[in-house]
């Protein structure tokens, strides 16, 4: 007989098999070992992550959507003035988006200075829009490279477009991308968000309070006037259920040049080995780390 069987695909091609459960795990191991691949190839050492709203828009764009929207006369008298409600509220909070650009420039222009021969404390995001596409344009307009750890989600995300294209990543595992967030990350930035921002947070807070980080993290949360509306931070500890010193963890912040210092200094202590130095002078390369 001279007719043969087709030949079955390896099991790496398999995608039947790649896309089944019992392929779950080899696609839970791609979204380590890729990204950590294009890491070493792209040289990034370490991130200070930026979270925030992503429906948050720049001043221009949120107060020309005001205006289109005073001008629109519809017959749902009840829906425009929600609308115009909205609206208003993003023109109040495109501040946070110009603040997020403004110090992800900022530390992007004090980064590239450092001399390392990889990449120092990289501007990292989700990667969608608001106040990640924020710090993402603002990496980008100091000539630096940035991040972005896009998911897959019901309602697409697309990543920005000032994302490093050698740098945007696409996620299905929330818990993949939540690694990744946290394994490189020197500084984190919380910017005003939604359930998604606080999940962040706390998961960076938990980490350090439990002692699970091998390095020290410095936390910026960014805009006293909202998260003093969202969170009471002194009632844990007055209801005992966090100690004092759980609240040093991190700083609550109202400017950029004020989060700019607090990052650079402490950056510098932690994982520069030394305090600021002066235009010209070298700072030691490599971070030391716990084993």
């Amino acid at each position: 007989m001279t007719d043969h069987l087709k030949s079955a695909p390896v099991a790496y091609q398999n995608e039947t098999f790649i896309n089944s459960p019992d392929g779950r795990i080899l696609r839970v191991l791609a979204e380590y070992q890729e990204p950590l691949a294009r890491f070493r190839r792209e040289q990034i050492q370490d991130t200070v992550v930026f979270f925030g709203s992503a429906r948050f828009q720049g001043s221009q764009d949120a107060a020309k959507n005001l205006e289109t929207l005073e001008h629109t006369h519809g017959e749902d008298a009840a829906r425009m003035q929600k609308d115009l409600k909205l609206a208003q509220a993003h023109v109040n909070m495109a501040r946070y988006y110009e603040d997020a650009r403004k110090l992800a420039h900022m530390l992007t222009k004090w980064s590239i200075q450092i001399p390392a021969r990889r990449h120092r404390f990289v501007v990292t995001t989700g990667g969608g829009p608001g106040i990640m596409e924020a710090a993402n344009l603002g990496a980008h307009e100091a000539g630096g490279k940035s991040i972005g750890l896009n998911i897959q989600l019901p309602f697409e995300q697309h990543p920005n477009q000032y994302i490093t294209p050698a740098l945007n990543f696409q996620f299905h595992y929330f818990f993949m991308r939540k690694f990744w967030f946290a394994y490189l990350a020197k500084g984190l930035v919380i910017f005003p968000g939604g359930f998604g921002t606080m999940d962040e947070l706390f998961e960076i807070l938990t980490l350090a309070q439990t002692d699970k980080l091998a390095k020290k993290i410095l936390v910026v949360i960014y805009g006293s006037e909202y998260w003093k509306q969202i969170i009471d931070f002194q009632a844990f500890v007055d209801a005992g259920t966090v100690s004092p010193e759980d609240l040093d963890q991190f700083k609550i912040i109202d400017s950029p040049d004020e989060a700019f210092e607090f990052l650079r200094d402490g950056l510098t202590q932690y994982h520069l080995g030394g305090t600021p130095k002066k235009q010209g002078e070298v700072l030691p390369e490599i971070a030391k780390t716990r084993p």
